[in-house]
């Protein structure tokens, strides 16, 4: 027996000693931490989605509001404390207490100016 052939046989045994030192040390301390901490994991990554979906549908069902425009009477939605404009009349509006209220106070009527030519009279 060559030295170069023991000293290959070592570096073999080298990893399996190495292995089975860390699976007795693990073995000591005891696994329940281990395997508690891989289902605490797999169950958070399992059950973040299902409760982020129905906090958001509870979010929207609180949120979410249908009413009509109180200048051309279309229905449409928004979000709750929130500005929009109506998409028929484009009437900027405020989203409060559930209702559209008119940006603009009431009683203001909106005129859009026109530009009228002129024509002299001729005598």
């Amino acid at each position: 027996m060559s030295l170069k052939t023991f000293q290959f046989n070592l570096s073999n045994l080298r990893l399996w000693l190495t292995l089975l030192a860390v699976m007795w040390l693990l073995a000591s301390l005891g696994l329940g931490w281990l395997v508690n901490s891989l289902l605490i994991i797999v169950g958070v990554l399992l059950l973040a989605p299902v409760l982020v979906f129905f906090g958001f549908r509870w979010w929207l069902q609180h949120n979410l509001v249908t009413d009509q425009c109180p200048v051309c009477g279309y229905e449409f939605s928004g979000l709750n404390q929130t500005q929009l404009r109506c998409p028929n009349c484009s009437e900027q509006l405020l989203v409060q207490q559930g209702h559209f209220r008119r940006f603009t106070p009431e009683g203001t009527i909106d005129v859009t100016a026109v530009e009228v030519q002129a024509k002299s009279l001729e005598d």
